[in-house]
This record gives C-alpha cells, sequence and structure tokens, in this order.
C-alpha cells in the first residue's frame, strides 16, 4: 500500500531531480583538445601564410576547413564534453554551435586586421604574429564562452 507524500519529500524529490538536472549542465561544454587543436592549426595557418606560397597557403586552409568540418558536427553542439555523458539537445540548447561558429567568425576577422596591424607595423611575420595573438583567445576565451552557455541554460533551467 503506498503512502501519501508529504509535502517535504515533494520538496526534497523536486530538490534531487534540479540538483541532477544541474549537474547535466554542468557538462555542456566542447572537449579541450578542440580549443587546443584549433589554436595550434590557427597558429600552423599563419605560419604558412608567411611563406608567401599562394597554393601552398589555399591548401592548408582547405585542408583545415575540411578537417574541422569533419569534427565540428560531433563537437561543436557542446554535448559530448567526455564520453561519460551526451547532454540531450532540449538541455544543451541550440546557441552553442551558433555561438563557436560565429565565434570563428569574429577570429578570422581580427586575424586579418591584426596581420594588416603587425605588417603595417614592420612585423617580418605578420600572419604568424597575429594567429599566435588569437590563438591565445581560442584558448582562454573558447572555455570561458562556453561557461555562458552554461549559465543561460541553467537559467532556462530554473525558470521552468
Amino acid at each position: 500500500m503506498e503512502h501519501p507524500v508529504t509535502p517535504a519529500e515533494a520538496r526534497a524529490a523536486l530538490e534531487t531531480v534540479e540538483g541532477g538536472r544541474l549537474r547535466v549542465i554542468d557538462e555542456i561544454d566542447l572537449p579541450s583538445w578542440y580549443w587546443w587543436g584549433l589554436a595550434l592549426c590557427w597558429i600552423g595557418l599563419g605560419f604558412i601564410a608567411d611563406l608567401n606560397h599562394p597554393w601552398i597557403t589555399a591548401a592548408a586552409t582547405c585542408a583545415f576547413g575540411a578537417a574541422h568540418s569533419a569534427v565540428a558536427p560531433r563537437v561543436v553542439s557542446g554535448r559530448h564534453r567526455t564520453r561519460r555523458l551526451s547532454v540531450s539537445a532540449a538541455v544543451a540548447g541550440c546557441a552553442t554551435p551558433r555561438l563557436v561558429i560565429g565565434g570563428l567568425i569574429a577570429l578570422a576577422a581580427l586575424t586579418v586586421a591584426l596581420g594588416f596591424a603587425a605588417n603595417a607595423d614592420g612585423a617580418r611575420h605578420p600572419a604568424t604574429v597575429a594567429s599566435v595573438v588569437v590563438a591565445v583567445v581560442i584558448v582562454l576565451g573558447g572555455p570561458r564562452l562556453l561557461a555562458v552557455v552554461r549559465r543561460n541554460a541553467a537559467r532556462s533551467a530554473t525558470a521552468t
């Protein structure tokens, strides 16, 4: 025979469920290897661009784009930080891919602007200089970008 659930028991059960949901939200992130790989490839492209061989630069850029487009669909959603847990799309939301891809476009523009500035200042390897600066932004800023996504997901989880 079932006994009636008291308000305190119901509240405790709801708090347990909410705590579990917040732990799942904490898993929304990209693997750390993504940020480091992106940063190293960014520097590599800058170095190759400074070699002044347009065909090699174009081929390296295409190879980078192809490699990123093969990896991105799996990791840019923020749902697969580790193999332990796959966050549902309903919890992760759809903002992560847009933020990451938008960030990459902004970083490409920043790289070009920094490269022009370094070149105007007389740097011998302006694309490499610009790429190193942007790589630091990627490694330090990428995880912070996902922290914003987690905060927004937690906020929307408590609003429902």
